[in-house]
């Protein structure tokens, strides 16, 4: 069945306030990560069903045939061998790592994580009390490609002031899909240092090209151990606003902590979330996910042959998963900075690079989960904002 990516519905929905709505209609929105086509068909036709049934009760808890069925995915996508049993709900991905810091973390120890990273982690301080420490990533530039590596020697000073380590994998804003190699050394130095591994894997699914992706819990037994793993169909199926994901927490005690602090917050089941989730991990809308793969590496490579020969002065990324990319402005020394002049100049709305951690204001991030329509009339105007400079 053929699926058509070229098509997105208009999203300036009266009374709405998302991304689409935020900014003038004269803006051109390429920020929030969230994708601007429909959910998989098959997952709507779902939700069409529970709609028309009428009522949109309470579930009182994760059953027993929806762990089976995310266990069964794991095992079928990484070989990886889940116990069901060991699958508890938390309302987001966000919603579980700072369930996590709340577990885990005390005055005398913090969390860690690697900058420039997902903006959502940097707030997990305020709004857990935890104390942050930061491992910058170690940028590297062969002409205008940037990518970057895990400073070790960083990542071992940091976890020793650490009760855990918020890893984003793969990384948003970057697009880095680490190697075994580079997983491994890091839980080994988390082990080491007794810090748990907090692994948000919401892109795991979006993979670009060929690139193959394994969760960091699946490398080891040990590794298990110590690693809460947090998962969502939200991403990969575009269904962010049903407000469903999961953790994978192996470690009973560890377990048992999670979910009392989770009960403590007092948040429902979205039944919505849950029906979008059992389609997604049955695999019922594979077909969907393969294509959009497809279209959305056109995509990164469109931007990234774009990026080289008409944003001069602009280094890019390639990334390995999601559908974000991000720019390095800082040979222009754009004023007042890059998104500041891209919002006015080229009404285009990215994200600002401040916002994934200090030392990234030179930067944006680019949400390429659109038409190419969309993705090359931004493009143009950005273009078109550096040569009017």
């Amino acid at each position: 069945m053929p699926y058509n990516f070229d098509s997105v519905p208009p999203r300036r929905t009266p009374g709405v306030l998302n991304k689409w709505t935020l900014y003038p209609k004269d803006i051109l929105p390429m920020w929030v990560a969230d994708m601007d086509f429909p959910a998989a068909p098959q997952i709507l036709k779902a939700l069409h069903k529970q709609v028309e049934h009428g009522v949109l009760g309470y579930e009182l808890m994760l059953s027993k045939s929806l762990r089976e069925i995310i266990a069964a995915r794991m095992q079928k996508l990484y070989n990886w061998e889940v116990d069901p049993e060991h699958i508890v709900y938390t309302a987001g991905v966000n919603n579980g790592y700072n369930i996590a810091a709340r577990v885990l973390c005390s005055t005398k120890k913090g969390y860690l994580i690697q900058m420039p990273v997902y903006n959502e982690f940097l707030d997990t301080e305020h709004k857990t009390g935890a104390r942050q420490h930061v491992a910058l990533l170690a940028k590297k530039v062969v002409e205008n490609r940037i990518s970057y590596e895990v400073d070790f020697d960083a990542l071992k000073v940091g976890a020793k002031k650490s009760a855990m380590f918020l890893l984003c994998h793969p990384h948003n804003p970057v697009g880095m899909i680490y190697s075994h190699a580079e997983l491994k050394r890091m839980a080994e130095i988390c082990i080491q240092n007794d810090a748990t591994i907090v692994s948000d894997e919401i892109h795991g699914e979006l993979l670009l090209g060929g690139a193959k992706f394994a969760p960091m819990a699946s490398l080891s037994r040990e590794i298990a151990k110590h690693t809460i793993t947090l998962i969502s169909a939200s991403k990969a199926f575009n269904v962010p606003g049903l407000t469903c994901a999961f953790a994978i927490i192996p470690n009973d005690d560890l377990r048992k902590r999670f979910s009392r602090v989770a009960e403590g917050m007092n948040f429902e089941l979205s039944t919505p979330g849950l029906t979008a989730a059992h389609i997604a991990f049955t695999g019922k809308a594979d077909a969907w996910l393969r294509e959009l793969r497809r279209y959305l590496t056109g995509n990164r490579d469109f931007i990234v042959n774009y990026v080289e020969k008409n944003l001069p002065g602009i280094r890019v990324t390639k990334p390995d998963a999601t559908y974000l990319i991000w720019l390095d402005c800082s040979e222009l020394n754009l004023k007042p900075s890059p998104f500041e002049f891209f919002l006015k100049e080229a009404k285009v709305a990215l994200s600002d690079g401040g916002k994934f951690g200090m030392g990234n204001e030179q930067f944006v991030r680019l949400n390429f989960g659109t038409s190419r329509r969309l993705v090359e009339q931004g493009l143009r105007r950005m273009s078109k904002a550096l040569r009017s400079m």
